[in-house]
């Protein structure tokens, strides 16, 4: 069949069927399979738990989760970097269907607070600090009263949801639990009051928020069930080739997708262990937790990799035990990818397609693919999951011609945290998933991304809203308008970048408009450049013609071929 006769649509197909499990029972398979097997290792924490040993802690902190009052529905917030805290609670709010809420951790105060009222976290889980972060000054900020209030009994004006907090830190902390009490050895009746609740569990339940921000600039919370991550976790790792007692070296975060369900959940179904190096990432502390702990796979995105390549001591440490893994999140430097297979040995690492709505991962390449489309493409359609590419009319284009890309099956999300019209604008009557990225198909299905519908910056995996940055700079005194959007980096794929309209009379540098978002929004939301201009081109309607804006800045900064192509790919 000729190519032009053949529409956009593709299906995945497998002998392995979905695995209709709560994560908690699926915790309960790999303990009994692999007792003696490490389940999960923080490096840096000195931390190492076998199997057996990990779902008796997860058991022993659900229990306790029960017994001070978190029931099965209960949002229970994590405002934390990688700490096997994160992984135990992850566990534990599934175990007694908890719904877990991953904050991440570069929120400031204003982002904080908004996801916790916008899902009414009721219990909160808090590291004291990360980095230049005080967390629990942070939290302070926003609900004083929590020192003045018993454990378990807080009362706050701007967080009227929340009652308990539990705090990862050694001292003694007013109004909060210490995480440590989460461990006290359960009774009896706790025992059976764990059991009861479990045996009422279904697969379909939700079971986690995530916030990724939207077009409107208002963070959307992304509810997934434990059918969706599970499932989802395994597929991913199966492709690259994980099995039983493999060592994934998981420098990504936790709070992502990435890390709580390809990382996490993709070591559990296969009986792998969770090799953690530390609370964020490291390149140095990456080659020596896979020297260590002898890791046969990797994840990163590009930027880690590149980091970890220039490592001045790379050729002193031994990557020999690596085999596969992925390299995910953002566009694949070809140089980057050769490098990673030479000299890190990674002959099987893929690359890979997806979004939190899908769980994440839909596209993904396989290990014996050639070079070209492992740095070319994000592969081909996964497992269970269906793919279709649309025109602006909702038509599937013939194979070859772009359009904008559409999921249907077991990964999409059950919808965005109560905001119904929302999901119904995003999922369609028929259960398709519209992503906002323009794909084409080849003759064989692999999928080549070539720009985004929505105007979403990607920055070296951190999808920020234009319109988030926008909304927040234009509080700014001096500032008039404002149009923020994503321009090519090599280091991170794309970066933020804003023109600025001053007000009249007005004057400001770079540096007063970066010091303005520092501690008031997250790090990576801060543009990179910044330019003040008198106007902007503008359509017959009054909107802003972003994709001028993006070509003059391009050609500005010598990268007219980026910004140009991006430009055209979104569609502008």
């Amino acid at each position: 069949m000729s190519t032009d006769k053949m529409k956009s649509y593709c299906n995945g197909v497998s002998d392995e069927p979905l695995r209709y499990q709560t994560i908690g029972e699926a915790l309960d398979r790999a303990a009994d399979l692999y007792p003696d097997q490490d389940a999960v290792v923080f490096v840096q924490q000195g931390v190492r738990l076998s199997y057996a040993q990990f779902r008796q802690t997860v058991r022993v902190v659900a229990g306790n989760l029960l017994k001070l009052g978190i029931a099965p529905g209960d949002r229970l917030g994590i405002w934390s970097a990688n700490r096997v805290e994160w992984v135990i609670i992850q566990f534990a709010s599934a175990q007694i269907g908890a719904i877990l809420v991953t904050i991440n951790p570069a929120y400031r105060v204003i982002e904080l607070e908004n996801v916790m009222n916008r899902t009414e976290v009721k219990a909160l889980v808090i590291a004291d600090r990360f980095k230049h972060s005080d967390y629990i000054a942070l939290l302070d900020d926003i609900a004083p009263e929590i020192k003045h209030c018993q454990p378990g009994e807080i009362r706050s004006e701007r967080l009227p949801h929340l009652t308990h907090v539990f705090h990862l830190s050694d001292q003694h902390v007013p109004g909060m639990f210490s995480f440590s009490g989460l461990h006290d050895e359960l009774g009896e009746a706790d025992e059976r009051q764990l059991k009861e609740v479990e045996s009422r569990l279904q697969p379909d339940d939700p079971i986690n928020v995530q916030f990724s921000s939207g077009t409107t600039g208002v963070p959307k919370g992304i509810t997934l069930s434990h059918f969706n991550i599970l499932n989802n976790g395994y597929f991913m790792t199966d492709r690259m080739g994980l099995r039983q007692g493999d060592r994934l070296c998981i420098p990504v975060p936790l709070y992502h997708c990435y890390g709580m369900v390809m990382g996490v959940l993709g070591c559990l179904t296969h009986g792998a262990a969770m090799i953690f190096p530390g609370e964020a990432f490291s390149a140095k502390g990456v080659l020596s937790a896979i020297q260590s702990e002898r890791c046969t796979a990797l994840f990163g995105v590009p930027t880690m990799y590149i980091a970890i390549l220039a490592d001045p001591d790379f050729d002193s440490f031994d990557l020999s035990t690596l085999r596969t893994g992925n390299m995910g999140a953002a566009s694949v430097p070809p140089s980057i990818m050769q490098q990673v297979i030479e000299r890190m040995n990674m002959v099987g690492v893929t690359n890979s397609y997806g979004m939190t709505e899908t769980s994440p991962i839909s596209f993904q390449t396989q290990v014996n693919d050639p070079f070209d489309t492992r740095v070319n493409t994000v592969g081909r359609i996964h497992p269970h999951l269906q793919a279709k590419i649309i025109d602006e009319t909702g038509q599937v284009v013939p194979v070859g011609q772009r359009g904008e890309l559409c999921i249907r099956g077991y990964s999409v999300m059950q919808g965005y945290w109560e905001a119904p019209e929302e999901s119904a604008s995003a999922i369609d009557a028929a259960g398709w998933l519209h992503t906002g990225d323009i794909a084409i198909f080849d003759e064989d299905f692999v999928c080549r991304i070539v720009g985004r519908v929505k105007e979403m910056i990607n920055r070296g995996g951190e999808k920020i809203s234009p319109t988030d940055v926008e909304v927040f700079l234009i509080r700014h005194p001096k500032v008039m308008d404002v149009t923020v959007f994503g321009i090519p980096d090599e280091r991170f794929g794309e970066q933020v970048a804003a023109w600025i309209k001053l007000h009249d009379g007005q004057t400001a540098d770079e540096e007063e408009i970066r010091e303005f978002c520092r501690n008031r929004i997250a790090h990576y939301k801060i543009p990179a450049h910044i330019r003040f201009v008198t106007e902007f081109p503008m359509t017959a309607s009054g909107k802003i013609q972003k994709f001028l804006v993006r070509q003059q800045m391009g050609r500005e900064l010598g990268l007219n071929g980026g910004a140009s192509e991006m430009a055209d790919g979104v569609g502008s």
